[in-house]
């Protein structure tokens, strides 16, 4: 099943998933500016500003690569100013994240310095043109 709202995502998730995406989300939503918006992508929640900033990927969603718990990732983790440390990086040499097991390792403080310095990066970039295939356009 393909969620198509956050209601139908929950439904999903195994209860600690639950509670751990819906902290994050509102963390999230609390840190980034108004004109940034929240979609499900590719079953995920996803948060875009001039580009794509974020997103939250539980294990219970296939193709995260996640085995347990929930990934926190930045979309262009690669280049947030991350002085403590606090991100990760696997194989994907743009995308940094942190995993969370259980709600209990969620830690506020640090989430919202390392989400204030990826929306100061996004504030960097233009807005994100869409590329239309030229089988569209008539030359």
């Amino acid at each position: 099943m393909q969620p198509k709202n956050n209601l139908e995502l929950y439904s999903l998730l195994i209860e600690e998933e639950r509670i751990m995406v819906d902290v994050l989300r509102q963390i999230i939503l609390e840190v980034l500016p108004p004109h940034c918006y929240e979609k499900l992508t590719n079953n995920v929640p996803y948060f875009f500003g001039n580009r794509r900033i974020c997103l939250v990927w539980p294990a219970s969603i296939k193709g995260g690569g996640v085995k347990k718990g929930v990934l926190f990732g930045f979309s262009y983790g690669n280049r947030i100013n991350d002085t403590d440390g606090y991100l990760e990086h696997g194989t994907n040499k743009r995308i940094y994240y942190k995993i969370f097991k259980s709600a209990n390792e969620i830690k506020i403080r640090p989430l919202k310095k390392i989400l204030k310095e990826a929306v100061a990066l996004d504030a960097t970039f233009s807005k994100a043109k869409k590329i239309y295939s030229s089988r569209y356009y008539n030359h």
